[in-house]
């Protein structure tokens, strides 16, 4: 983030005096010191939309159209208004998007900082039966795995959702990845490249494009409820990876020039394992947890337990701490999507869109992140 140049300040010194034949002037005490300049007054907590930093350069007719096609899903009453006049009238272009938004909304800042990554929907071979290559099984949903109240496997987690198998004895905690990939292949819906299928789950979705040049969607069913754990920290401190240099098409790259028991060790310090299933390809962009196509460069995913499906918000994002990453995100977006390492009043994780170049944005992207929560005005109107 460029630094502003601070003006130097300039101080001129007038000295008087005034000659007597009798003496010097009297000596002058010297009078009180000067008061400290008063603080600052603190940041208004709601400001209008014109207020926002960046707002001015968005793309309002982009932002106009992403709140237009997903607002239904919103359960906030006065969300809910916005949204049925969005969709009453015809598309808008820029000038007449921004006036729309800006009369129906105000910005909220939360409180705090936090940070801002992204994600995609990647595009990966695959293959009907395993080679050397191709050896990574894609597992669906195990017909063992339940999801239980978690104080029936730890009284502390009474009242939060946890993923378990029947054992004998009575439930247990589901297997980590390491358990999962020792197991036997029950069935397998496709054989992908080992990193490319870690990669897969750590996005939750993709496209699968087969020998014969079928393209399936690989879509999230379940996960075994262990952690997330990022490759990230653990190959800057290894030293495999320069501190700004974590981006994940240089994690995936690695992956795949030391696979085998190099790269099978490090991606079994992330226990969590997602199991998916097939669909065909139509095309759409792939649907989040609310159960809408993601508009790219628009949705977020959010920590569900802070903020709802729906809930609009301003990102203000810059600082990256990787190279080649774009210097910041400013625009407006909707929280559509969930994820497990997305924890948080402030953090997000952008959607980019899908196919490679998606893939290699969004891999760069980890940035400061400042979050407006974007309340409807009491009226709902201009």
């Amino acid at each position: 983030m460029p630094l502003r140049p601070v003006g130097a300040l300039a101080l001129a010194l007038l000295l008087a005096a005034c000659a007597s034949p009798r003496g010097p002037a009297p000596f002058a005490p010297p009078g009180p010191p000067p008061s400290p300049p008063p603080p600052a007054p603190p940041a208004p907590r709601v400001l209008p939309l014109s207020a926002l930093p960046g707002w001015a350069q968005d793309d309002h007719a982009a932002a106009f159209a992403a709140f237009r096609d997903t607002c239904q899903v919103s359960r906030d009453p006065a969300i809910a208004a916005v949204c049925r006049q969005a969709k009453a009238g015809p598309a808008l272009g820029p000038s007449a998007a921004r006036q729309f938004l800006e009369a129906r909304f105000q910005a909220e800042r939360i409180d705090g900082e936090g940070v801002l990554t992204a994600y995609f929907a990647p595009r990966y071979e695959a293959r009907r039966t395993p080679s050397a290559e191709f050896s990574a099984p894609v597992r669906p949903k195990p017909a063992d795995l339940v999801t239980v109240d978690g104080g029936r496997l730890d009284p502390g987690q009474a009242g939060k959702p946890a993923v378990a198998r029947q054992a004998v004895g009575g439930l247990e905690p589901y297997p980590d990845r390491t358990a999962i990939e020792a197991a036997p292949v029950e069935r397998a819906l496709a054989w992908m490249r080992p990193e490319e299928l870690f990669l897969l789950q750590v996005q939750g979705s993709g496209v699968l494009v087969f020998e014969d040049g079928r393209r399936m969607k690989a879509l999230y069913a379940a996960h075994n409820g262990r952690p997330f754990v990022g490759l990230a920290n653990p190959m800057r401190e290894r030293g495999l990876l320069p501190p700004d240099g974590a981006s994940a098409e240089a994690i995936r790259a690695w992956l795949a020039a030391n696979r085998g028991p190099a790269a099978d060790e490090l991606m079994r310090l992330n226990p969590r394992y997602v199991f998916f299933s097939l669909a065909p390809d139509d095309g759409r962009e792939p649907a989040g947890a609310a159960n809408v196509p993601l508009p790219p460069g628009r949705a977020m995913a959010v920590d569900p337990s802070r903020h709802a499906m729906g809930d609009v918000f301003y990102i203000d994002a810059d600082a990256p701490i990787l190279a080649g990453a774009f210097p910041a995100y400013r625009r407006l977006v909707l929280g559509l999507d969930v994820g497990g390492a997305i924890k948080g009043a402030v953090r997000g994780d952008l959607y980019i869109g899908s196919g490679p170049a998606a893939g290699v944005e969004a891999g760069r992207v980890r940035h400061r992140l400042r979050l407006y929560r974007l309340r409807p005005k009491v009226g709902g109107g201009p």
